[in-house]
C-alpha cells in the first residue's frame, strides 16, 4: 500500500484535531486558522465548513472518511500555540469551533495512484489525530461508484460528482424507495428503470435486452410513463372495458390460477365447513370431475361414512351388557339399512356389477339384522363376523365406483389446473349436499358472497376472460418470452380492480411469479433476474396485530425472504413506512430516502439504518424535491443525491394539481357532470356497445341504412 499522504500534504490540509473518539461519532476541535467559509488549499475552492461535508483521519491504511453533521462554536480559554509567547495575554473566553463527524468508511490509495473506498471502520483514530480536507480527486473518489453502470443524479456536496449504481446492488437485494406524497418517489422509481434499461442498450449483446421488470400499478400512474419506447418493449393490461380500445390489453388471472390460500382469501370461507368443502370441490374440479355424476357421488359419500361408522363400532364392540351403547349401534345399524333402500334407486342401471353387488349388500345386511332380532325392535348382540361381513360387502360396493381420478399425486387444490369456473358453486352445493345434515345452509351463504362478487364486471373479465389463455401463453405474456423478445416491461394497471379484492389480485400475480422463477432455477440451474415493483406497498403489506390473513403480505413477505436466492427482486414503493411490515422492509438492503415528515415514519427509518448515520437522517424532513439520501448495499457510503431530471412525458401522472392557474383562468377545466354519470354508472359502457353493434349491423348489411319510411311496419 503506497503512502496515502506525506508530511507536507498533512501540514497543508490540516483543519483540525481529534478531541474524543467514539464508534458512531467523532468529536473535532477545528484549529484557530482553519477555513472560515471557503478553503482554497485543495486545489479548488471549497465550501467549508458544512453540513454533509466529508473530511479524512489519515491511518496507517488510507484514511478514514467522515461526513460531517454538526458545526458549533465553545467558548474556551485561547489555545497556547507552540513558537509564540501569549503568556501576556489576558484570558478571556475564546470561541473555539468544533464540530461532530460520523465515520462511514476508509480510502484507501491504489498502485495507480487512484482512490477507493472501502465500507466500514474497522481501525478507529486516536485522540489528537489530524483531521483534513480532501482533495477534488479524493472527494470525486468517495461519491462515485467504479462499479456503477448507470447514473442515477449527482451529489450536491461533493461537487456535483456523478453519482452511479450498479443494477446488481441496487435490484439485487431488494430496494425500498420511502417518502411522503410529492417527494418525488414515483419518478424515482420510473427514472431507476428508464435509465438503467437506456445504458444497458448502449453496451447490449443481443438484439433485445434480457430484462424485466412487472409494475403493478394500483393507481394507474405509471401507464403512459414508458410510451416513448413502444410496444415491443412495454406490455399493458388492465380492465378492459371498451373492447374498442387497443392501447393495451386485457388483464387475465384466470380463477383456476390460483391456489387454495388465494381462494379461502377471496371466499371468506370459514374454517368449520365451508373450508374444507371448497378445497375439495377445487380439488376434483381440477382432477376432471363433473356434475354429471351426482348420484354416484352420493352412493360412494353415504358408503364411505356408514364403513367409518362400523369400523368405530369394531374396535369396541358393544354388547347386551353395555346398553346405552348397544342402543345407539341398533340405531345406527337401522338408520344404514333404511338408507340402503333410500339409494336403490341412485344405482346406475348401465352398470351391473356395481348393482348386483348393492343389491347383495342389501339383502346380507337385512338378513344379518333378522338373525339377531329375537322380538321387533330387540336384538341380540351382534357378532365382530357380522359386522365385519357388512364392512367387506361395503367394499365391494365401492370397488365398483370409478371416481375419475387423473394424476391425483400430483394434482392438489394449488395446481393451476384449468377448470370451469361455472361449475365450481354448483359443485360446491352438490358436495354440501350430499354430506347431509346443515351443512348445506352454511355453504349456501357462501355461495351467495361468491356469486356477487363474480357478478362484478371488472372482475369477471379478469378472473373468467371470454378469451381463454393457457399457463404458457400466461407466462409469455406477464413474466416474458425467451430473452424478453416480447418487451422488458410487463405494466399492470390495478385501479378498476374492485378494492376488496384488490390484495387478492396482487397477491395472485407476485405469487404466480415467484413460482414461475423458482422452477426456471429447478430446472435450468440458474437465476432468471427479474424485478417486481409495487406501488404504494403500505396499501398491501400493511401489518397490524389483527392482520392475520393477509394473503399479499404472505406473499411478499416470502419473496423478501427467498426471492433473492431465485433472481426475484423487489422494488417497494411507499409514503408510510411505519405500516410496512418489518419483515419485508427488514430484508430491504438498499433504501432511496426523500422527504418524510411523519415522526412514526422517520423512527421506523432510523431503526433501518446504522446508529452512526442518525445525523444524516436528521434531513429527512427538509429535503426538497428531487433530492433523496440513498444508503445501502448499492453504495457504498450513504449520500445525498440530487436524482437526474426526467422529462415531464416520462414522469409518472402524479404532478401536484395547479389550484392557481385553474382559480384565475389560466387553465381551463370545464365540467360536464353528464359524462361522468354515464361512466360511473355504466351507461358510457352500453352506449360504446350499441354503437359498435350498429357498425356491425351496417358492414353486415350496407343497404339498411337507404331504406325509406315505407319499409317501416305500420301498426
Amino acid at each position: 500500500m503506497h503512502n496515502f499522504y506525506d508530511f507536507d500534504e498533512i501540514r497543508n490540509l490540516t483543519i483540525g484535531t481529534i478531541e474524543s473518539v467514539s464508534p458512531i461519532e467523532i468529536k473535532v476541535l477545528l484549529e484557530v486558522d482553519a477555513p472560515q467559509n471557503v478553503a482554497i488549499n485543495t486545489g479548488v475552492p471549497t465550501h467549508f465548513p458544512k453540513i454533509n461535508g466529508y473530511v479524512l483521519i489519515p491511518n496507517e491504511t488510507g484514511a478514514i472518511v467522515g461526513v460531517v453533521n454538526w458545526i458549533g462554536v465553545q467558548h474556551s480559554n485561547y489555545p497556547i500555540r507552540k513558537g509564540f509567547k501569549d503568556f501576556d495575554l489576558i484570558d478571556l473566553p475564546f470561541p473555539l469551533r468544533k464540530m461532530n463527524i460520523t465515520p462511514l468508511g476508509v480510502l484507501k490509495k491504489k498502485k495507480d495512484s487512484t482512490y477507493e473506498i472501502e465500507r466500514g471502520v474497522y481501525n478507529y483514530p486516536s485522540v489528537g489525530d489530524n483531521v483534513i480536507l480532501p482533495t477534488d480527486k479524493q472527494l470525486s473518489a468517495i461519491v462515485e461508484n467504479p462499479d456503477g453502470k448507470f447514473e442515477i443524479g449527482r451529489a450536491p456536496i461533493a461537487s456535483n460528482a456523478s453519482i452511479k449504481v450498479n443494477p446488481d446492488k441496487l435490484f439485487g437485494r431488494h430496494l425500498a424507495i420511502l417518502g411522503n406524497t410529492g417527494s418525488g418517489k414515483s419518478c424515482s422509481v420510473a427514472g431507476l428503470i428508464r435509465w438503467s434499461l437506456t445504458e444497458a442498450e448502449k453496451v447490449k449483446t443481443n438484439a433485445q435486452l434480457n430484462s424485466r421488470f412487472i409494475i403493478l400499478d394500483p393507481n394507474g400512474e405509471y401507464f403512459n410513463a414508458f410510451n416513448d419506447l413502444g410496444s415491443k418493449k412495454v406490455r399493458k393490461f388492465t380492465v378492459k372495458l371498451d373492447e374498442s380500445d387497443s392501447n393495451f390489453e386485457q388483464l387475465k388471472i384466470p380463477a383456476w390460477m390460483w391456489n387454495s390460500q388465494e381462494w379461502i382469501s377471496f371466499s371468506q370461507a370459514a374454517p368449520g365447513a365451508q373450508r374444507p368443502l371448497l378445497l375439495q370441490s377445487l380439488l376434483d374440479l381440477k382432477r376432471g370431475k363433473q356434475l354429471g355424476n351426482s348420484n354416484t357421488i352420493r352412493v360412494h359419500s353415504f358408503l364411505n361414512t356408514s364403513r367409518n361408522s362400523l369400523l368405530t363400532f369394531l374396535g369396541n364392540l358393544p354388547t347386551t351388557a353395555t346398553f346405552p351403547q348397544f342402543i345407539a349401534m341398533v340405531g345406527v345399524l337401522q338408520n344404514i339399512s333404511t338408507d340402503l333402500d333410500f339409494h336403490l334407486p341412485l344405482i346406475p342401471t348401465d352398470n351391473q356389477p356395481l348393482s348386483d353387488s348393492y343389491n347383495l349388500l342389501n339383502t346380507d345386511f337385512k338378513q344379518t339384522l333378522a338373525n339377531r332380532e329375537w322380538q321387533p325392535g330387540r336384538f341380540n348382540s351382534f357378532s365382530h363376523q357380522d359386522i365385519s361381513s357388512v364392512i367387506t360387502g361395503i367394499d365391494a360396493v365401492l370397488s365398483h365406483i370409478q371416481l375419475t381420478e387423473n394424476e391425483t399425486s400430483q394434482i392438489n387444490p394449488d395446481t393451476p389446473i384449468k377448470f370451469e369456473l361455472n361449475d365450481l358453486i354448483p359443485y360446491l352445493e352438490q358436495l354440501a349436499e350430499n354430506q347431509g345434515g346443515n351443512i348445506l345452509q352454511f355453504v349456501q351463504m357462501l355461495s351467495l358472497r361468491m356469486r356477487f362478487l363474480f357478478s362484478d364486471e371488472r372482475l369477471n373479465g379478469v378472473v373468467q376472460p371470454k378469451e381463454d389463455i393457457t399457463l404458457v401463453d400466461w407466462l409469455n405474456l406477464y413474466i416474458g418470452s425467451n430473452t424478453a423478445e416480447n418487451g422488458q416491461i410487463t405494466l399492470i394497471d390495478l385501479s378498476l380492480i374492485p378494492s376488496d379484492i384488490i390484495h387478492v389480485v396482487v397477491a395472485v400475480l407476485s405469487r404466480l411469479t415467484f413460482e414461475a422463477i423458482q422452477r426456471y432455477r429447478k430446472i435450468y440451474k440458474k437465476e432468471l433476474p427479474t424485478t417486481i415493483v409495487l406501488e404504494e406497498a403500505h396499501t398491501f403489506l400493511r401489518e397490524f396485530n389483527n392482520n392475520s390473513n393477509n394473503i399479499c403480505l404472505e406473499t411478499f413477505e416470502r419473496i423478501a425472504r427467498e426471492g433473492r436466492k431465485f433472481g426475484l427482486s423487489m422494488v417497494l414503493s411507499s409514503q408510510r413506512p411505519s405500516e410496512l411490515s418489518q419483515t419485508v422492509l427488514s430484508q430491504c438492503n438498499t433504501f432511496l430516502l426523500h422527504r418524510i415528515v411523519n415522526d412514526r415514519d422517520q423512527e421506523l427509518v432510523k431503526k433501518l439504518v446504522p446508529d452512526s448515520l442518525s445525523g444524516l437522517l436528521k434531513e429527512l424532513p427538509i429535503l426538497p424535491s428531487r433530492k433523496a439520501i440513498l444508503v445501502g448495499w448499492a453504495f457504498s457510503i450513504p449520500v445525498l443525491v440530487e436524482m437526474r431530471f426526467l422529462d415531464e412525458k416520462h414522469r409518472p401522472q402524479s404532478n401536484d394539481p395547479n389550484f392557481w392557474d385553474v382559480w384565475i383562468g389560466e387553465e381551463k377545466r370545464e365540467i360536464d357532470w353528464v359524462k361522468i354519470a354515464n361512466d360511473w354508472q355504466g351507461h358510457g359502457q352500453q352506449d360504446t356497445v350499441e354503437e359498435n353493434h350498429s357498425k356491425k349491423t351496417l358492414e353486415a348489411d350496407p343497404d339498411k341504412n337507404q331504406r325509406t319510411d315505407e319499409d317501416d311496419v305500420k301498426f
